[in-house]
């Protein structure tokens, strides 16, 4: 076990990454399970699809976690109903994870892609993370859907492509920054590793050291 966690309950800390289809959710803990692994943290992930175990499937193949650290949850409906309705699906997987590998630190609780709306139950999660990115419109802070305003922490994740797409980005920035009253916000660009160790620093300082 790491350091950091010496004292902390027998039950794994949870967090929430959820946000629209495409946004780079799954890209993102792609990223962040290096960064946090080198740090001596034990991870497990569960995904969320509708039908289907895909992006289970893909951190299974992606080489990053041991495949026997993910399971996946198929929601037969909006992503969004076990996530905050009813995440008793997901408390079983995140507890079945626990039972699994003793000294577990952290589950990594992804949602299937879902819109603006989307948030995660306190009941389930202990800290979520919104993932939103340019190519979906430098317009979406001003759009103050919940799962930008609520969020714990908001990831403007393919800041690259901002000139592709016409995307201000420092406008876009500016606005989230806005609607979001000073909480905090951090711009990514997840498949070249932009800034997923600041992400990964606001992980171990607001959920690990904290808890």
């Amino acid at each position: 076990m790491s350091p950091i966690l010496n004292a902390v309950p027998a039950n794994a800390a949870r967090i929430g990454i959820g946000g629209p289809v495409g946004s780079g959710k799954t890209a993102l803990i792609e990223a962040l399970l290096p960064v946090l692994e080198r740090r001596g943290i034990s991870i497990a992930v569960v995904t969320n699809d509708l039908v289907t175990a895909e992006d289970a499937e893909r951190l299974r193949r992606s080489g990053v976690i041991d495949p026997a650290r993910v399971l996946a949850v198929e929601a037969g409906a909006c992503p969004h109903t076990v996530i905050r309705e009813d995440p008793t699906l997901n408390m079983l997987a995140a507890d079945e994870l626990d039972a699994r590998f003793p000294g577990l630190e952290l589950v990594i609780i992804e949602s299937g892609g879902d819109n603006l709306a989307s948030t995660f139950s306190l009941d389930l999660v202990d800290w979520w993370i919104f993932v939103i990115d340019v190519a979906g419109g430098g317009d979406i802070p001003r759009k103050r859907g919940p799962g930008v305003l609520q969020c714990d922490l908001l990831v403007i994740n393919k800041v690259d492509l901002a000139p592709h797409v016409g995307v201000d980005l420092d406008l876009m920035l500016e606005e989230a920054r806005a609607v979001r009253g000073g909480r905090p916000l951090i711009a990514t660009a997840c498949r070249s590793g932009l800034q997923v160790e600041a992400v990964a620093d606001a992980i171990v300082e607001a959920v690990l050291i904290r808890r």
